[in-house]
């Protein structure tokens, strides 16, 4: 059974993924990554998915043109769990390896 983190697991990892904010009226969490252009954003996500199929922890994503919005949340939970936080790590290395841009609320 996969768990849900406890506010205090939830505040530390936050404190480890810049960019990464709380997703309103729900037990989530979002980024949103710009890129130079569709490409760089196309593969940034068959990367990312890669990864997700392997963690069989699968991201809700956005994509138009060079942008990508990506939350993270695992509903087995109910909630953000260390699955969650694993992949956002992951999504994080893979970003920076294709110079993206991580856009602030």
């Amino acid at each position: 059974m996969i768990e849900k983190l406890s506010a205090a697991d939830r505040a530390a990892a936050l404190a480890e993924l810049p960019g990464w904010r709380d997703v309103a009226g729900r037990d989530a969490i979002q980024q949103t990554f710009r890129f130079e252009d569709f490409n760089q954003a196309f593969g940034f996500m068959a990367r990312v998915a890669l990864q997700a199929e392997r963690m069989n922890h699968h991201p809700e994503w956005f994509n138009v043109y060079n942008r990508v919005d990506v939350v993270l949340s695992t509903h087995d939970a109910g909630g953000l769990s260390a699955r969650d936080i694993r992949l956002a790590h992951f999504i994080d290395k893979a970003a920076a390896q294709s110079s993206a841009k991580q856009e602030q609320a």
